[in-house]
Parts: C-alpha cells; structure tokens; sequence
C-alpha cells in the first residue's frame, strides 16, 4: 500500500521563483521532449478493474477453491452425473466474468464522455487536452469550479482564491499570487489564472490518492459486507459438518469406498451457498449498465445501493431545480441613477469577469460592453461574498468602484431598497444589487458604506422534469431540503412552484451548535444565503441525527457537501471539483435520472435479500442434515447429483430471474439480520423434514438395493418445502412469477416421468404408501414454516 505523506505538502508554504516556462506556454518540440523523458501526467485509470484482475476475482475465490477441489474428487470416483455441480460453477464463474467486463465497458465509456479537459497554452494558444497528456512545466489555466489536477506553482493570478480544505481541512479560501504552491486535489473558487506543473503523474498528490481511492469497486458496503459476514459464519458450520460426515461415511458405516466419497461429497457442496456473491456482483453489474445507458455514471458502484437507502436529500436550486441560463426581466434604477449610466456600469462588471457565471453572463447578453472604460481592478464573485466587483477608470481621468451581488449582504437593514427586494423574491425571481463603493476594492469591508444604485431582476428557467422528480422522492417518503446560496425568499417561491411546501429560512440566522441545527433542520425545508461551508454543516448535522443523506449540485460551492455526503450526486456540466468528488456523475444533467438510480438500487437490495434466503436455507439445511446423519450413524440420503438437480430447480434458475427482476421496496437496514431470521427456521424445517421422510424410508424400504428408493422419498419432501419456500420468496405474485414456481415443479415432474432422467439422476419412487408419506410430511413441513415465518415477523422486527 502507497504510504501518502500529504502533511509536507498542504501545510504553510513560501513562494518559491516560477518556473522558465513563458506566457506562451511550451512549443511542441517542449511538448515531445517531455513525453520522450516520461515526464507526463500517467494517472491511474480510475474506473475499472483490468480483464484480468477481473478473471481472478471471479475465479479464485475460498468456496470456488474448494468446490474445485471436491470436483476433481467427484471425476475420479463417480459417474459424470454426480459432477454436474462443477460444470454449474464454470457457468457461474463465466456469467460473472463477462457481466463486469459489460459494466467495465459502460463505465470507461462514460468516464471518458465525463473526463475533465484542462486548458492549457501551447505555442501561444489556449488548447483544450485529456488530463493524462499534460506534461511536466506545462502552463495550465484555471477558473472558477476547475480543478488543480497537478502540482504547480501559481504563474498568474486575477483574483485567484483555492479552496484546498479537501486537503487541509482548513475552510477559508487561499489567495494565490505568483509564485504560491498550488495542490492537485484542490480547486479554484474565486477567481482565475494559471499555473506551472511542476509534479506530474504518480507524484503528484491527486494522483496518489486517486490510487488508492478511487478505483472501481464492488467491495465496500453493506450488502456485500453482510455478505461476507454471512459465509463466515457458513464456513464455520460447514468444518465440523464436514469432518464428522466424512469420519461416518468412510469409517463408521463401512461402505464402498466411492459410494461413501460420492455422499460425503454429496454432504458437503450444498453446504456452500457458491452462487450468492456471483448473482450480487451481476446484480451491481448489470445496475452500472442500466444506469449507464441513461448516461447516469456511478463512478463508486456502492453508490446504487447508498441511493436506494437515502431518506433526505438535499438539493441545490441553480442547475438541479433550474437550469443553468437566466434571463433579466427588468432593470430599476435607485436613487435618482441614470439608466443610461447603470447600463454602462453593468456591461463594464460584463466584460471584467473573463469567467462569469449564469449571473454575470444574462447581464453580459442584455448590455454589452461600451468598451469607453478600462478595467483597473477586479474582485471575482465567490459563494462566501455572496458579491463580486470592479475599479473602472471612465476615461474622463476618474475611478469608479463598484459591487454587484445580493442585496441583503451589500445592504444594511432598513433600506429601503429591501423591501423592494423581497416582493420581487416572494415572485420567485432573483435580485442583484448594483452599489457603488466608497472604499477601495481591497479593502475587507469594501461593500461597508455602498450606495444603491440599481436592481436588476433575473428570471430562472425552471427544470421541466423537476416536479416529477419532487414528487417522485415525496411519494418515497424520502425528505427534500433544498439549500442554496440566494435570497431564501426567492428559492422558497421556486420550491412552491415545484411543489415543494415548507417553510424558507435565512441560512445566516441559523445556530452554529450542530444538534440546534439539526433541529432547525427538521423543521424547515427551504434554506437561503447559505454559505459552501454551512452546507457542508447541514448536511453533518443531518447525519448526526441518524439521516442518510444524497446532496446533488454542480457548483463549486456544492464540493464540501457533496464530499461528506452519503452520496454524492453531479451534474455533468457541473464544475470539474464537483464531478471529481461525486459517486455519481449525471451526464445529461437531468436531475429526472435520479429516479432510476433509487430503483436500480432497490432492485439490487431487495432482490438480493430475495435470493440470499434461498442460498441460506439450502445451507442450513444441508449443514442440518449432516449432523444429523452423523447423530444417527447412516449413510447420507443423497448423491450431489440429487442436489444439484434441487438446487438448479429450486435455487439456480429461479434465483437468477428474481436478482433481476424490478423491485421498487424501499431498501431497510440490517441485511444479515434479515436474511438470517428467515434462513434458519426455513433450513431447519427443511432439514428436519426430509430426514424424517428419510428415516422411515428406512424402515419401509430394507435390503441391499433399498437406499435408491429411499434417497427418492427424502427427495421428494426436500423438493416439495424447497418449492415452498420458494413460492414465499417469490411474493407478491405476479403472472411471471406464479409461471416461473409452476415452471420448476413441471421441470421436477418431467424428470419423474421420464426413465432415461430417473435414471440419469437416480430417482424412482417405488409403491404408494412412501411417495405419499413424502408428501404429507412436506404439506406439513409447509405449514410449519408459514406458522414460523409470521411467528418470526411478530417476535423478531426488522
């Protein structure tokens, strides 16, 4: 494991001298001499496992292992018929192979259309490339919501402010100024510029981390933990099963050498519930594919199941529950100002931002720039300001400051200005202020003092599909709250016309201490003027009080959030910062694919939960039954030949079509519990079934030949309760489902019915009093295990 000592890196730095490279940035012959030296930004691929890591995951595994084992056995002493159960794993193992190499290829797909492209300038020219063919001094330009891919040191600086909190911890925004360090990993909230690489590859400190986090994987989360839990336990019954099995069949009863290897094995590989983890990794597998044509990219595939969990999510307003593009609808002029002038101003502030935001640009687009004034300073808008501005000299010799940003932080209350301000948010629509300054543009309480000068009102585009989805989480009984950075009247007025009722808060009023918050929290539904750390905040305060919280957006104000969030949901025309954090990518940046996740990730639990009973119960019931043999000193009931063909009836194929199936349950908690409760009353009913059937077969049926027609008996009841469990798990019918039961016991008959099959699988009922005896004890064996169900349900609560 890469030891990362960030610690040298991220602390208090002193500028260091720029690198040589020019303005211009590298030449080509730069360029090719670099990639010559291997001086190049060779990051790991991030998404995906290779065919070959994915071959042996799928491969060789502790239960493959030893039914691999006990094949070879099977092939050396038994008829093929009795190996069936190994050419059953292959299958498996080439299932799963092939269903991860499909999803590897959605995702890298994907992550390809959603990979970042940083700009950078080469012979003089702006050119966008891939992030792994940057090279060493490569001169990178940056802006608000990019992310610092590589170490550098800051060449240029226009208000350049980097949040760099994912790696330090501290909140606050640093300046940068020509010849600071500047962290890969890091990302620029205010502001533009450009920086020197100086760090490429595996040195820089994103790309470590990017090593060790954030690789493709299928490991980390509760259903595949409860999983693992859950054959820890299994392999913990099956040794002493399995020990004293073979101990009574090869020593206690004296039989023929293959006939008791045959049962000893036949003994054990029920035991090992070998097709659990193969139908949840093709369960994820095939989710990440679904998904993936919806241009939904799950770049942490537990993130599936984390959305499916969710009970709060916060929503960002701008680009999740409107679009990006606004449009001014009107411009009123303050205190006597001269529109003509305002307009000047506003087209001034347009064209001093080289990177403005929606904002900024539907001013630009209604008064384009007079172009009679120059630019002599600028303060670029961040989410903590809440306002940006410009020094302009207007040509007669003079300097004008202005502000342009909420008019609840650049005015002091009481003005009346405010009042102003809030009917038109009470609209739903948004207000910005144009102030100008009596203070210098550097100085820290710059807006202290401003004088109103107008108001321009910007329309937000609503999202079409936004409501539905609302009323989608509604329906889920899923909580939304919306945060957002602007006036918490003007985003209420939109939450109402999504449909979204509930009370709006300013989030400036809001307590500090986090179980206050959380209070707070609870009660409201709309929040306003909430800054990019109290989001963050909000969302902890949320989790304290035991929530599993989703947090979309796409602005760089969203990162913190979406960091520590449970799951983390961008759009894909969000910033560079905030795709690299989330574990969920919208492509199309439609907040309707939400939906899909959350069901996909229903399917996924709920189904799962489904088939891990059916696997279990088999395993309690085989490990059951060995003891039992052991106890009682006989030969066990059943060649694996026997069980194979149960469990492919009874387990295999219908286990397949229900992991697969839609299920719109809301996922709960505690997957071992649940899974456990039913498993070990339905494998103890099954067990204690069939080995009744069995013992009196034993004494309906003597002499040397009696143990075929016996094995046939226990078969039967075993088939019957395994049937009926099946038809329990498979509730609430549907028509596929009631066909898919039918369509096994039909299969069961067939194998009865036909002698070439009774022969192949060593079954054949003899007389009439035994089959029927078989029966009564499964219908009662059915009976028990429903009386035992609903008791479990009542006693034990999930």
């Amino acid at each position: 494991m890469t030891h990362i000592d960030a610690g040298a890196e991220v602390g208090p730095v002193q500028p260091v001298p720029v690198p040589s490279t020019p303005a211009t940035g590298l030449t080509a012959a730069d360029v090719a001499e670099r990639v010559a030296r291997g001086q190049v930004n060779d990051v790991p691929v991030r998404s995906s496992r290779s065919l070959a890591e994915i071959v042996r995951a799928n491969v060789f595994t502790r239960f493959n292992a030893i039914i691999g084992v006990l094949w070879l056995v099977m092939l050396a002493v038994a008829p093929i018929q009795d190996s069936l159960f190994g050419f059953v794993i292959l299958a498996n193992t080439g299932i799963g192979i092939i269903q991860e190499w499909r999803a590897k290829k959605t995702l890298d797909s994907l992550a390809v259309i959603g990979e970042a492209r940083p700009t950078v300038r080469r012979d003089g020219a702006a050119v966008e490339v891939s992030t792994s063919e940057l090279v060493l001094d490569d001169l990178i330009e940056t802006g608000p919501g990019d992310k610092i891919v590589v170490d550098g040191v800051c060449a240029e600086s226009d208000g350049l402010e980097i949040d760099e909190s994912l790696l330090t911890g501290e909140a606050d925004p640093v300046v940068k100024h020509p010849g600071d360090r500047v962290m890969s990993g890091s990302f620029v909230v205010a502001g533009g510029g450009a920086f020197v690489a100086t760090k490429v590859g595996r040195e820089a400190y994103a790309a470590q981390l990017a090593e060790e986090a954030s690789r493709f994987t299928l490991v980390h989360s509760e259903l595949r933990t409860g999983i693992s839990t859950i054959l820890k336990y299994v392999t913990w019954m099956m040794v002493p099963a399995a020990i004293g099995l073979v101990i009574t069949q090869l020593v206690v009863k004296d039989n023929n050498l293959k006939d008791a290897v045959a049962r000893t094995v036949g003994g054990i590989v029920p035991m090992v519930p070998e097709g659990l983890v193969l139908l949840t990794s093709v369960a994820f597998a095939i989710g990440v594919i679904r998904l993936g044509r919806k241009q939904c990219l799950v770049q942490e595939l537990p993130a599936i199941e984390g959305l499916a969990r969710i009970d709060t999510v916060c929503l960002d307003k701008t680009g999740t529950l409107t679009e990006g593009g606004m449009d001014i609808t009107e411009l009123r002029p303050l205190g006597g100002s001269d529109e003509t002038y305002v307009r000047k101003v506003l087209g001034a502030l347009g064209e001093s931002d080289p990177r403005p935001n929606a904002s900024l640009q539907a001013i630009i687009d209604a008064y384009p720039d007079s172009e009679e004034w120059r630019c002599v300073e600028s303060l670029p808008f961040s989410s903590a300001r809440k306002y940006s501005g410009a020094t302009f000299s207007e040509g007669d010799g003079e300097n004008s400051t202005w502000l342009l940003g909420a008019p609840d932080v650049l005015l002091t209350d009481g003005d009346p200005a405010l009042a102003e301000t809030e009917r038109l948010n009470e609209q739903g629509l948004r207000v910005l202020l144009l102030a100008r300054a009596v203070r210098d543009l550097d100085d820290a309480d710059v807006a202290k003092g401003a004088h109103a000068s107008a108001l321009v009102v910007l329309e937000q585009r609503l999202r079409p599909d936004a409501a539905d989805t609302l009323r989608y989480f509604a329906d889920q009984n899923v909580r939304a709250k919306v945060i957002s950075g602007d006036n918490a009247v003007s985003v209420g007025a939109v939450a109402a016309k999504l449909g979204l009722n509930g009370s709006a808060v300013d989030a400036r009023r809001l307590p500090v201490e986090r179980t206050e918050m959380a209070d707070a929290l609870d009660k409201a539904t709309v929040f306003g003027r909430v800054t990019p750390q109290q989001k963050r905040d909000m969302v902890g305060a949320l989790q304290s009080r035991g929530h599993t919280v989703a947090m979309t957006g796409d602005g760089v104000n969203d990162v913190l959030a979406l960091k520590d969030a449970d799951i983390g949901v961008s759009m894909g025309s969000g910033s560079e910062a905030t795709r690299a954090v989330a574990q969920i990518v919208l492509l199309n940046n439609s907040f309707a694919t939400l939906p899909s996740v959350v069901a996909e990730g229903r399917r996924v639990i709920g189904n799962i939960t489904r088939v891990a009973t059916l696997f279990l119960v088999k395993t309690v019931y085989s490990v059951l039954l060995a003891l039992l043999v052991v106890c009682w000193q006989v030969e066990y009931p059943f060649l694996p030949r026997h069980l194979t063909l149960l469990s492919t009836l009874t387990i295999g194929v219908p286990a397949f079509f229900l992991a697969l199936a839609p299920n719109t349950e809301r996922a709960r908690p505690h997957f071992v519990r649940r899974v456990m409760r039913y498993s070990i009353p339905g494998g103890v009913v099954a067990g204690v079934a069939t080995f009744v059937t069995y013992l009196i077969a034993r004494h309906q049926y003597t002499g040397p030949d009696a143990l075929p027609a016996q094995t046939s008996a226990a078969t039967l009841t075993l088939f019957l309760i395994s049937m009926w469990v099946l038809a329990i798990i498979a509730r609430p019918y549907t028509w596929w489902r009631v066909a898919l039961v039918a369509a096994m016991g039909v299969a069961f008959l067939f194998v009865l019915a036909v002698p070439a099959l009774q022969s192949f699988f060593a079954l054949k009922l003899v007389g009439v009093t035994m089959p029927w005896t078989a029966v009564g004890i499964a219908v009662i064996g059915a009976a028990a295990l429903e009386l035992l169900w609903k008791w479990v349900d009542r006693r034990f609560p999930v």
